[in-house]
């Protein structure tokens, strides 16, 4: 009875599972759907646009001058400060005069000795042809007394010597005259040194500049042609960069058409603009040099190393579009029936929209006003659904 008990009970669990199965309700069906995802678009419109070119350079002075000791002195006073800006002919630094009136009157002196020698040598000339004269005349007689054998032929013979003396000291005497012109002029040319020089001992602003550095105080003892300062036109300044080799012939072509090309950029709270003015003759593995002539922010110190934003020549039938548009570097996606379709572009250059950075493109195998896909999908491939989002 037991057995029979437990195994009534199993069959009567098996029929009551058979009959749950039987009744229990039907499971939905599942719905295989792709995946369809969101994206932003934008209408793709082919324009004319200017690309910039991103630049780092430093900002130059070229005729920037270095003032220098003219001569060996004692630096009495220096009047200017690192970055004070001086008018023309300002006082820029002092040497002691100690240590140059002292030539000048040497040279001086020098000068009126040689005045005094040649006039010495004048009236020295006039006698010692007096001297040869007489000299000539007593050799004459002598020879006359020796050929009537009334005179020693000694006696003649000194005679002769003298004469010839004569006539080397008075030789001498017209070549210490001759020269005496050559020596004036050296004399004078010293004397103009001198004086040179010690007006040059209150080194004065060649023009209206700005002092870069100094590099000597008051009291210093330095050397002829050492260099006290240096100082730049404020008003002459260039922003030298270097470009890519592939748009120099582009930025030449613009110059030689006459375009004008500007770079913007900031030191501190400071704005710069730039006109570039030449390319350098010479190129590197870095790019060919540029030189920009600054024309706002003048007061940025020469050395400032800057980032500048250059215009380049304008581009025509071209796409503005976000950085996020584009996909791989070589191509864009337009969206066609819900799903999107690669366009192969080229990429000609960025430039900024209400201070965005956008890339210019062209494509000329997509059509004017095609929806182009702005969001960038590293999955984007030809035929994934999309949806455009509304903007």
């Amino acid at each position: 009875m037991r057995r029979l008990l437990a195994l009534g009970i199993l069959l009567l669990a098996v029929a009551g599972f058979i009959a749950l199965r039987a009744t229990r309700p039907e499971p939905p069906a599942v719905e295989v759907r792709e995946r369809v995802w969101p994206v932003a678009v934008a209408q793709a419109e082919p324009q004319s646009a200017r690309p910039t070119l991103t630049l780092y350079g430093r900002i130059e002075a070229p005729d920037q001058v270095r003032a220098s000791a003219p001569v060996a002195g004692r630096l009495a006073e220096v009047a200017v400060r690192d970055g004070d800006y001086v008018e023309a002919g300002a006082l820029l630094a002092r040497l002691d005069p100690r240590d140059l009136q002292p030539r000048v009157e040497r040279a001086r002196a020098d000068l009126e000795r040689e005045r005094l020698r040649a006039e010495h040598d004048r009236r020295a000339l006039v006698d010692e042809r007096r001297l040869l004269e007489l000299s000539e005349a007593k050799l004459a007689r002598f020879e006359r007394l020796t050929r009537e054998n009334f005179g020693s032929a000694a006696t003649t013979d000194q005679a002769r010597e003298d004469v010839a003396r004569a006539r080397l000291a008075v030789n001498q005497r017209e070549q210490s005259l001759a020269e005496h012109p050559a020596r004036l002029a050296q004399a004078s040319a010293a004397l103009a040194e001198a004086e040179r020089d010690a007006a040059r001992g209150e080194i004065t602003a060649p023009f209206a500049a700005r002092v870069g550095l100094v590099e000597a105080a008051a009291g210093d003892q330095v050397q002829a042609g050492a260099t006290l300062m240096t100082l730049y036109p404020s008003e002459d300044l260039f922003l030298r960069a270097r470009v890519p080799a592939q748009h120099a012939a582009e930025l030449r072509a613009a110059l030689a058409a006459g375009e004008t090309l500007v770079a913007h950029a900031e030191f501190g709270e400071t704005g710069i603009a730039a006109r570039l003015e030449r390319i350098a003759g010479e190129a590197d593995a870095r790019g060919v040099e540029v030189l920009l002539r600054v024309e706002a922010g003048r007061n940025v110190p020469v050395g400032a190393f800057v980032s500048a934003e250059m215009n380049r020549p304008v581009v025509s039938e071209v796409l503005s579009l976000p950085f996020s548009a584009l996909h791989g570097g070589d191509r864009i996606y337009r969206i066609e029936d819900g799903r999107l379709v690669a366009v192969p572009v080229e990429r000609v250059g960025e430039h900024r929209v209400d201070g965005e950075p956008r890339v210019l493109l062209r494509a000329p195998t997509l059509p004017s006003g095609s929806t182009v896909m702005i969001t960038h999908l590293p999955n984007a491939i030809d035929g994934l659904a999309v949806e455009a989002m509304p903007q």
